[in-house]
């Protein structure tokens, strides 16, 4: 019979080994990913303007939800607390036509008999926030770099989701620095940036693809993760247009950017009945429109401010306390989006700025339907280089380490 010391020897032996096995595990994970060769990012260039808005129809919006968290795996992930019915019941008060769950690795099938219902999920289970958010998706990839992620590794990752979502949306980029500047011209081979969630806002994260060229939309989300807390929920959404509210519909008209992000304005210590109010008060978008080389954008309600914003998120255009503004494209302007904020009013006659709305961008391009195709190839002979001196290093200590606990096993039993 052991005793207690013994035990806990023997436990922490146990431990021990369990640590080492998946230290090992995940090296040899990071050795075998590709290296990439990145080409320079380019800007949007080309005679024609793509209005990804072309078509709309202003009574057609969809106000919808992508990345709440239900309760998941025995309840081991935050957001174990909200029930189904407690999610779709708030999220439909708050007159939400398509509120959608995104659970960490774990596609939720609770709504999958509903016409709106889209299968998506969260995938990412690093030390740190380097996520995605997946819309349309066929199945769960269990593969992720959990403890650093250079470029290469997060083109990987997009590309290991590729085949298997119809939308890969980048999100909530900027949360602890998950995707630098750099990353987002680099990056391609996805959809989305989730520009806008309740927690975190990467709008230049957003700017910063958008002015190398990559024809990405925007994804708004409330990534809330406490259903009863009404300082987490119809703080941010996306409006879609489409003609009826179906799940493939939706995907296609946010996969082509017929969609846009909505900061909703809330006052201090707001409950659900007010935002419920609010909710029904919410301006519309009207417009947006070429005609030429000038963009119009028409909405209801009154905007403090409209702002066309440009190459490198700088802003190229303001127009003050009119709900209607258009801008001309200069030659030297590669893409322009949109932002307006509204006024919000109090029962005294204090005025400021309230519920935002960020457009998706009319940019240049030479007449082929924009999809941001991956460019970056892998550099086979660094590949082959990087795979040999690593996993060849790993199989060295684990062998030393074998040697030096034999060498002791012998001098211990002289």
């Amino acid at each position: 019979m052991l005793h207690g010391n013994e035990m806990v020897r023997k436990i922490l032996k146990v431990f021990g080994y369990l640590l080492l096995s998946l230290l090992v595990i995940e090296l040899v994970i990071y050795f075998l990913a590709p290296v990439y060769d990145f080409p320079q990012p380019t800007v949007f260039s080309g005679e024609k303007l793509y209005n990804p808005y072309e078509g709309m129809d202003s009574t057609q919006w969809r106000k919808a939800n992508f990345h709440f968290h239900t309760k998941a795996w025995g309840g081991l992930t935050s957001g174990r607390h909200n029930t189904h019915d407690a999610f779709y019941n708030t999220y439909k008060a708050l007159g939400y036509d398509a509120p959608q769950i995104s659970n960490y690795q774990s596609i939720d099938n609770h709504y999958q008999d509903s016409s709106f219902y889209v299968p998506g999920y969260e995938h990412g289970f690093g030390i740190r926030k380097k996520h995605q958010i997946l819309v349309g998706a066929h199945k769960v990839l269990w593969l992720d770099y959990s403890l650093v992620q250079n470029l290469n590794h997060k083109q990987h990752i997009l590309n290991r989701l590729r085949p298997d979502n119809e939308i890969v949306a980048i999100a909530h980029p900027d949360w602890e620095g998950g995707y630098s500047l750099k990353d987002m011209a680099y990056l391609t081979n996805y959809d989305l940036v989730e520009a806008l969630d309740q927690n975190w806002r990467s709008i230049p994260q957003w700017d910063a693809a958008l002015s190398a060229g990559r024809p990405v939309f925007l994804l708004a989300d409330d990534d809330a993760h406490d259903i009863s807390d009404p300082y987490q929920i119809q703080r941010i959404c996306t409006y879609i247009n489409s003609p009826e509210n179906k799940g493939a519909q939706l995907v296609r008209a946010l996969k082509s950017g017929k969609s846009f992000g909505a900061e909703i304005f809330m006052s201090n210590h707001e409950t659900f009945k007010q935002k419920e109010q609010l909710a029904k008060s919410i301006p519309i978008l009207n417009s947006v429109t070429l005609k030429g080389d000038t963009l119009c954008v028409s909405v209801t309600g009154k905007p403090l401010k409209i702002t066309f914003i440009g190459q490198n998120g700088m802003p190229r255009k303001i127009v003050r306390l009119a709900n209607q503004a258009w801008y001309k494209f200069q030659p030297d302007d590669t893409y322009i989006r949109t932002e307006i904020v509204f006024l919000k009013y109090f029962k005294h006659p204090a005025v400021g700025p309230g519920t935002v709305f960020y457009l998706n961008p009319v940019f240049r391009y030479s007449g082929e339907k924009p999809s941001n195709l991956l460019l970056a190839e892998i550099n086979w002979p660094r590949t082959f280089i990087q795979r040999v001196l690593g996993i060849g290093s790993v199989i060295g200590l684990v062998v030393a380490g074998f040697y030096v606990r034999r060498s002791r096993k012998k001098e211990g039993d002289r």
